[in-house]
């Protein structure tokens, strides 16, 4: 597992992540990012949104 500063959680795949409410999300590649800032519009999968956010000075 990678913590990458200000953006994803990077996995070694394949996983299977199960939210709280039951809903298991599946990926069999190689490398997973796991959103860690919220924005995600697959969330729990990172799909770059945090890049949008403007960064902290």
């Amino acid at each position: 597992m990678v913590v990458v500063p200000a953006g994803p959680i990077l996995v070694e795949g394949p996983v299977e992540i199960v939210l709280a409410d039951g809903t298991t999300v599946v990926s069999d590649r190689f490398m997973v990012a796991i959103c860690a800032c919220g924005r995600s519009r697959r969330f729990p999968l990172c799909d770059t949104s945090h890049r949008r956010r403007p960064r902290r000075r």
